[in-house]
Parts: C-alpha cells; structure tokens; sequence
C-alpha cells in the first residue's frame, strides 16, 4: 500500500490523560467486599487461612467452635467467595490477558495479532477480552485478574481510573498500556501522542485550504484527547470549528453514519471533517456515498488510523496513523523480556511517531 511522508514535532507532546480518583472509604471507612481476601477473614478469626478455606469448602472438617469464629469474621468483613479461587492453582501461568476497547477495529486486532505472535512463539497462552470503552467493564476485567492469575496483562488504551491502577500494580505482573502517551504508565507503555494526532489533522486540513471544519469522534478517553489537539490546531492555523458530534461506546461504522447526519443537520456549511476513529470515519464516507455528497469536492475527510481499508473505499480515506503491526510487535517484545528471569527493560516506555497516509479524500 502507498504511504504518505511522515509528519512530526520536534518536542514531544504528551497525552494528559484524565485521571479519576479512587473513591472514599464507605461510612465505616473499611474495604469493599471485593477488596478483602481469606487472609483477612483467617487473622480475624484467629485461624490459618487454610482452615477458613475448609470451612467454606468443606465444613464437616472443620471443628464446630472454629466454624462459629470463622462465620463471624465472614460477616464482619463481608468476605465473599471467589468462584474462581477453587479451580486455579495458586502461583503465574503462561496465560498472557489482553483487552481490546473494541474488538471490530481494525487497529486494535492487528496490534493483538502481532503480539500475540510474539508471545506464543516463546509458548505463551494469548487470551483477548473486550472492555468496549466501559469502565464497568474495565473495572470487572480487572477484578477478575486478581483470581485468573495471568503472567501479564496488555491494554489497548491507558487506565484511567486511579483504583483500577491500584489494583494493576498490586498484581506484581507485567502491565502493558498502549495507543496514548502519558507521562506517568502504570508499568510499560507503547504509544503515541492523541493530542498530537488532532493537531496534525488540523495542519492537514489548513495546508489543503478549508477553513469551516467539524469533529466527529468519542465523547471521552483519547476522543477528547484528539479533540483537545484538533482545537489547538484550529486555533493555531485560523480554522472554524462549525461543529462537534461526539459518541458514547462506538461500535461500528453506523456510528460514524448517525454522527455525519446530526453533524450536517447541525452545521451544512461545513467544509471538511475530522473522524477521530477508524471506524466513524468508514462509516462517514459511506454514509457520504449514500447521501450523494461528493468527497472531496464538497466535503474533504480526514480519519484516525492506518487502515488497508481505507484505501478500498472510493476515493479512498486519507488518514492520521501509526503502525499498529510495530505497536503490537514492540509491546509483545517488552512484555517477554519482563517476564524473562533477571532481564532488565532499560527503557519502559517507547513512542511510535504519528504519519499521514494522503488519499483523495482531502
């Protein structure tokens, strides 16, 4: 496939990465049930940690005042059983957990598929989960590896909840964070700057001559963070930002499609836009081919990733991207040699420099 020149920044721009604070103590300031192990409920009861295991698992064996204690402690500190604790050995695996933010992105299944190459190669299980941009579902992943015990963990994003970072670097595994650039990772990290992603769009978009310019993308995360940069670019270059459409949990092209139709509805002078998504922007132009509307006569488009698709679809998506094969080659390299005995990572955090991929689009 053709590429375009690479563009970047002299200095290093990086991602301010919200982050949100861990939520107080409840009125008694203890743990959350979640929160508290057998270890707890046995140094309460006054017991070995076995025997509290027994007398959940198998109370015939346990002695009937030891039970008594061991149920009292159960019910000051709101234990609750693991489902998983009884069928895992104690001790790492060879299982590796990845979450995708969406596992029908192009993007984020070719970085997987390159790590997981790396890895399994060195005879590493490669499992793949969704969080699907939910941090409900990123807190509930995260929980469930408390009991999962995998030997590393790969996101394709940032934490963003600062009691979920907790709870990630209390694992004392490799951790692997991907496609933002904050200055403070939780462990290893292989991204790039969001914030310069929008204001290398914003560059594009002035060099080609227009001047009344959108934004469509997802409400919050790296969304706003392309947001943010875009807006600095308008405001650099002169450009008038006509309109915003933002997504919540983005699924598929049809998002881009419904986004493209308020946003026209909104502001029909519009020159051009920017989709700060893969697939937002698919679905764009193809709801601009349905339309009529011609791109980029009438309206110019610039994507967010380098995608083969993007050059099948007439006239072809000119587009903002890293290469996501080296993201995931480079993150499953890190993670093996952290997991390798006695091996030092020097360098724990690697930026891949953002290009422009120009099709016809623009």
């Amino acid at each position: 496939m053709a590429r375009g020149k690479s563009k970047s920044v002299t200095d290093v721009i990086y991602d301010d990465v919200v982050r949100i604070p861990k939520p107080p103590a409840g009125p008694d300031g203890g743990q959350s049930a979640d929160a508290v192990s057998i270890g707890d409920v046995a140094r309460m009861a006054g017991v070995a940690p076995i025997t509290v295991s027994r007398a959940l698992s198998k109370p015939h064996k346990v002695s009937a005042e030891k039970r008594n204690r061991i149920q009292q402690a159960v019910e000051a500190t709101g234990y609750r059983v693991n489902p998983f604790a009884s069928a895992l050995r104690s001790g790492r695996s060879n299982v590796v957990m990845a979450f995708a933010s969406n596992m029908f992105s192009e993007q984020y299944s070719l970085a997987l598929h390159a790590c997981g190459n790396i890895l399994e190669k060195a005879g590493y299980l490669f499992l793949v989960g969704q969080t699907a941009y939910s941090y409900d579902r990123e807190t509930a992943a995260i929980r469930s590896l408390q009991a999962l015990k995998p030997a590393a963990v790969m996101f394709t994003g940032v934490i963003e909840l600062e009691e979920n970072r907790e709870t990630l670097k209390n694992l004392g595994i490799p951790i692997m964070e991907t496609w933002a650039l904050p200055q403070d990772p939780i462990d290893m990290l292989v991204g790039f700057s969001n914030t310069e992603a929008g204001l290398l769009a914003a560059t594009e978009l002035a060099e080609k001559g227009h001047r009344k310019v959108a934004y469509i993308g997802r409400r919050g995360g790296r969304g706003a963070l392309r947001l943010q940069g875009f807006k600095e670019g308008c405001q650099k270059f002169g450009l008038e930002l006509v309109g915003v459409a933002l997504g919540g949990n983005i699924v598929g092209p049809s998002d881009g499609a419904a986004c493209l139709t308020q946003l026209l509805a909104e502001c029909p002078d519009v020159e051009a836009i920017f989709c700060a998504n893969d697939l937002l922007a698919f679905g764009c132009l193809a709801e601009a081919r349905r339309q009529h509307i011609a791109v980029p006569e009438r309206l110019a488009m610039i994507g967010f990733g380098d995608s083969e698709i993007a050059a099948e679809i007439p006239p072809g998506l000119t587009m903002i991207g890293i290469d996501t094969q080296s993201l995931g080659r480079m993150a499953g390299e890190m993670i093996l040699d952290s997991l390798s005995d006695g091996k030092k990572i020097a360098d724990r955090t690697h930026r891949l420099p953002l290009r422009v991929i120009r099709r016809g689009s623009l």
